[in-house]
């Protein structure tokens, strides 16, 4: 997109804006053409977002509706929804200093996983760090973006232990849990505490291998992708909710698979 340096600019310039940093596909050189443009609006209260809704009328050419932060919860801070030059453009805020709090409880090997709407799994708080080292900084008048983005390009080890040693426990846990509802025939439950089990796995292989994972869409083929993933981790992770059926024979065979996925995992990463 020709204009996005120059909104990005533009957007740095708001009162409250620190800097901006493209994140999504287009930041990791995997999108499609019709891929969003995610331009992370990373600032300080108080936001004027007044002269944000005059810049987004601006661009689009009309009224455009522009939220405070947590206008869309507690986890996706908030922004817009915008179509310039007939391409979305997604505005989304980060409060800098939650997301210098955040790192410094990644150090210390602490994490939260939040609700948060259109994620199923749950947003887990690292994501707020990942999303800047796996971004590209458009625009930074005062460097502040460049610096830490520069200190999140290494994963700490406290935070890696600790995803591991959940998945680990957990995983297992979550699964004998589902037999429950297998006996009965419960294919909503579970479903549940499948996806549950893979969100686990996933985070953990990434942690083992010091990789950041943002959110569930293309997590588990990612996850599959790792030197340290057991053979065919993808594709049998997506087989458990293709094969699962509703009969308690069918769920109990699913929950086998994933035991046996779950112990090659807890292999792979030491246990």
């Amino acid at each position: 997109m020709e204009r996005r340096a120059e909104i990005a600019e533009r957007l740095a310039g708001v009162r409250g804006v620190v800097g901006v940093c493209l994140g999504g596909s287009r930041a990791r050189g995997t999108q499609r053409p019709d891929s969003d443009h995610d331009l992370g609006l990373y600032y300080r209260a108080p936001l004027d977002t007044g002269a944000l809704r005059a810049l987004a009328a601006e661009l689009t050419g009309g009224a455009v509706e522009v939220t405070e932060p947590g206008g869309w919860g507690p986890w996706v801070d908030g922004g817009a929804w915008l179509t310039v030059d007939g391409q979305r453009v997604d505005w989304i805020y980060r409060d800098l200093d939650r997301v210098r709090r955040i790192w410094e409880e990644c150090r210390a090997g602490r994490y939260e996983v939040g609700a948060q709407a259109g994620h199923p799994l749950g947003v887990y708080s690292h994501a707020y760090v990942g999303e800047l080292a796996l971004g590209r900084v458009l625009a930074d008048p005062s460097g502040e973006l460049s610096a830490l983005r520069e200190r999140f390009r290494h994963y700490p080890a406290p935070l890696r232990d600790a995803l591991v040693d959940n998945a680990r426990w957990e995983a297992p846990f979550v699964l004998a849990g589902a037999r429950k509802g297998a006996v009965r025939g419960d294919a909503f439950h579970v479903a549940g505490c499948l996806f549950r089990a893979v969100g686990l796995l996933v985070h953990a292989l990434h942690a083992h291998a010091g990789t950041w994972v943002l959110n569930e869409k293309g997590a588990v083929d990612a996850a599959g992708r790792l030197p340290c993933a057991p053979a065919g981790f993808a594709a049998r992770a997506h087989a458990l909710f293709a094969t699962a059926g509703t009969s308690p024979e069918s769920l109990h065979a699913a929950l086998d698979d994933a035991d046996r996925l779950a112990g090659e995992v807890a292999h792979a990463l030491g246990a």
